[in-house]
């Protein structure tokens, strides 16, 4: 369990830092390639069949007060998990961008605000335990775990589409 629980902090890092890396202009296949090392990372623990990674670019709306907030611009999926635990925790995309109702990213005790003029790359991964043995010790709970990182050095937020590149949207779900 403790190789499960490692294994998801991974992934929600490696995923955030690498989206929020992406210098100039960002694409769905820069997306998709992050998005990728889900599989790798957790190939040990099946993550794709048990597992979802939700990506979400995050920055201020715009609106001045009292509309003023945070939106989801953007948003990509993967992984087959669907249960209630694995849906996108703080809203899905366009959340937030003509009102206050996403004034911050996190839990009440983390908040998360982008500064003026910046975004972040939030990524929420969910995964449902498989025991190695027996569910009788552990059982079979649902780990999770957050990870923000600042965009670096990006000209714009808008996600590029790409001929021949397939979104990884976040109503699909497969392995």
């Amino acid at each position: 369990m403790a190789v499960a629980v490692m294994r998801v902090n991974q992934i929600s890092t490696a995923i955030s830092d690498n989206v929020a890396r992406v210098r100039d202009l960002i694409d769905e296949s820069d997306v998709n390639e992050a998005l990728l090392s889900a599989k790798f990372i957790g190939g040990g623990i099946d993550f794709n069949a048990n597992g979802r990674v939700v990506v979400s670019s995050v920055e201020p709306n715009g609106e001045e007060a009292p509309k003023a907030g945070q939106y989801i611009r953007w948003q990509r999926c993967t992984g087959a998990l669907n249960i209630a635990d694995s849906q996108p925790k703080y809203g899905t995309e366009g959340k937030g961008q003509n009102d206050n109702t996403l004034p911050y990213m996190g839990s009440s005790t983390r908040k998360i605000v982008a500064g003026p003029g910046s975004a972040l790359i939030f990524v929420e991964v969910t995964y449902r335990y498989q025991p190695l043995v027996s569910s009788r010790f552990f059982g079979t709970p649902t780990l999770r775990s957050e990870s923000v990182y600042n965009v670096r050095e990006r000209n714009t937020q808008v996600l590029a589409t790409v001929p021949g590149t397939t979104a990884s949207v976040c109503t699909t779900y497969a392995a």
